[in-house]
């Protein structure tokens, strides 16, 4: 099995998995980093986001063939205490019911916030809309990305 050196959370890991292994799985299952979540396996819901050079992705899609040289941030390397600024938002507005889907809403909508500091609402439900709550707290979290945009800017 091939051996990978990565980069996550400002850490460098060494893992030995095969190279169609996706992230998702390396993240939780060899580096015990079980914030992300399993959703749907197909890139389609954003439970698994997590950020790959400041960008928004979707880990299960991501093999280990595709991530030599990358910087990989999880929910639990995105602050230290969970005092991000989208974090902060979230506890304020109280966004969770489940909390599922939570890591990768908050892990798209920092990536978003870091490349526009001053959204319209218009650019937050865009930026969010490939991320599924199954409880439906769209409102919830909207604001919560509004609220987290003016703790950055």
């Amino acid at each position: 099995m091939p051996t990978y050196q990565l980069s996550v959370n400002g850490e460098s890991r060494t893992v030995n998995v095969s190279e169609d292994t996706p992230l998702l799985w390396v993240l939780r299952d060899h580096l015990d980093l079980v914030g992300t979540k399993y959703g749907c396996g197909i890139a389609q819901c954003g439970a698994c986001t997590v950020h790959l050079d400041g960008q928004a992705v979707r880990s299960c899609s991501l093999t280990m063939a595709s991530l030599e040289g990358k910087n990989i941030t999880t929910i639990e390397g995105l602050s230290k205490d969970g005092e991000h600024p989208v974090q902060v938002a979230w506890k304020e507005v109280d966004v969770p019911q489940c909390g599922y889907c939570q890591a990768g809403q908050i892990m798209t909508a920092s990536a978003f916030l870091a490349n526009n500091s001053n959204p319209t609402e218009e650019e937050i439900k865009d930026a969010m809309h490939g991320n599924i709550c199954r409880c439906a707290s769209y409102t919830r979290i909207y604001k919560a990305v509004e609220i987290a945009a003016t703790k950055i800017s």
